[in-house]
């Protein structure tokens, strides 16, 4: 299995060296619009192929442009269809959940953002659909990502053996902790609602 993995990681790694960092910016813009590939195992091959500096800087910033491009086809696309759908049903559940969302606070959507397991693709769509301000969510991306794609090149290929070791928890656990606080503080000073 070892030889298995290895043999994967040298030719997926050869074919990012090869074509430069665009090959591994547009792996992290499809993961973004389609849920289903696997984004841990694109940053890791791409802190592999490119360092850990660059492979992070370039996971981060592929995967906020994939993020704003998912939020801005649900919001010049579908926003207008959802909100004449619960119009339509009369849905009071389904307002008051749109509401809610237009209206999170930054540092509860930075958190949210943050975190590695949440579903980024339903954190795009309902954000997108919402009346939540573009500025909101993309600065929320901007300082949300850095968490979790330092999470996933932290953890690389082997998540199931991290999450038994405490220390990379406490750091994780740190590193939201420093998240938050620091949204919060933006917050207050430019006053993102």
């Amino acid at each position: 299995m070892k030889e298995l993995v290895d043999s994967f990681v040298s030719s997926t790694t050869s074919f990012l060296i090869g074509y430069g960092p665009i090959a591994g910016v547009l792996l992290i813009i499809a993961e973004s619009i389609i849920p289903m590939l696997p984004l841990s195992v694109f940053i890791t091959l791409n802190i592999v192929s490119y360092g850990d500096v660059f492979g992070l800087i370039i996971s981060w910033l592929s995967t906020v442009v994939g993020c704003m491009l998912s939020f801005l086809i649900f919001r010049f696309f579908l926003q207008k269809k959802w909100y004449r759908f619960i119009k339509r049903k009369d849905s009071e559940t389904l307002k008051t959940l749109t509401k809610k969302i237009s209206s999170a606070k930054f540092s509860s959507l930075v958190t949210l953002i943050a975190l590695p397991f949440s579903p980024a693709f339903l954190i795009n769509i309902a954000s997108g659909i919402s009346h939540m301000k573009i500025e909101k969510f993309f600065l929320a991306l901007l300082i949300g990502k850095i968490v979790m794609v330092y999470f996933w090149g932290y953890i690389g290929t082997s998540l199931l053996e991290s999450l038994t070791d405490i220390t990379i928890m406490i750091k994780i656990f740190l590193l939201l902790t420093i998240t938050f606080i620091v949204s919060r503080k933006i917050e207050k000073k430019w006053k993102v609602r």
